[in-house]
This record gives C-alpha cells, sequence and structure tokens, in this order.
C-alpha cells in the first residue's frame, strides 16, 4: 500500500522541482539586482569576502561577479536553462558568504542563510532541474 502512495507522489516530482527552481530564482534575483544596481562601492564591499581566500586583488570585480551570479543565475534557474551551471555559481557564491560572516564573527545566524541556500544549490544540482 505505501508503495502505491509513493508511487502516486513520484509524478509530482518535477511539479516540485519547478516551484524549488522558480521560487528560489526569483529569491535570488531579488537578492542580486540592488546588490548589482549598487556600483563599485557596492561591489568592492562584496568582494572583499574573497579576502578570507587569500584574493585581495580586484575586490570590485568579485563583487560585480557575485552580483551577475545572484541576479543571472537566478534568473537561468527560473527559467530552467543552463540549469546546472547557474546552481553552480550560485552555490559557489553562497559558499564565499557563508565563509565571509563565519570569519567576521557573525555566528550561526549570521552565515545560516548562505549556508543553507549553498546547499539548497548543491542538492539541485545533483538532482537536475527537472523537466
Amino acid at each position: 500500500m505505501k508503495k502505491i502512495a509513493m508511487m502516486q507522489l513520484d509524478r509530482f516530482k518535477d511539479h516540485g522541482l519547478l516551484f524549488a527552481r522558480v521560487g528560489l530564482g526569483l529569491m535570488f534575483i531579488g537578492h542580486g539586482w540592488p546588490k548589482l544596481l549598487g556600483g563599485p562601492e557596492k561591489w568592492e564591499r562584496l568582494g572583499g569576502a574573497m579576502s578570507n581566500f587569500g584574493r585581495d586583488l580586484a575586490p570590485a570585480f568579485w563583487g560585480f561577479m557575485a552580483a551577475v551570479a545572484e541576479t543571472f543565475g537566478g534568473l537561468l534557474l527560473a527559467v530552467g536553462f543552463m540549469s546546472r551551471p547557474a546552481l553552480l555559481l550560485l552555490a559557489v557564491t553562497m559558499i564565499v558568504a557563508a565563509a565571509k560572516h563565519a570569519m567576521a564573527g557573525d555566528g550561526f545566524r549570521g552565515y545560516s542563510h548562505a549556508t543553507e541556500a549553498a546547499i539548497t544549490f548543491i542538492g539541485l544540482f545533483l538532482i537536475g532541474p527537472g523537466r
């Protein structure tokens, strides 16, 4: 009986993946767009997180790339085009963000959102975007 019920739920797998992709994609467009519009000063602050990985050169470039990854990675994820490369870029961006917050001593509440997002993006990368 349980096997039949689970088989019936499996037919909604692609709907679940669609819901996750569109929902997360739209949320990350919302996170990235203001950063993208923030300009070089904002990008430099964001890119400063790369110093935790020994990259002190060109923080504005790294910050711009993070804003692009969040904005356009979110868009690609939401529409289901090149989802796996977008998920990879989003996961790396969130790993850097989590490290920044952890190294700054922000505590669990400071780095948990970025960590949760990275875990979700890696999971979706492994599962695939669905139909």
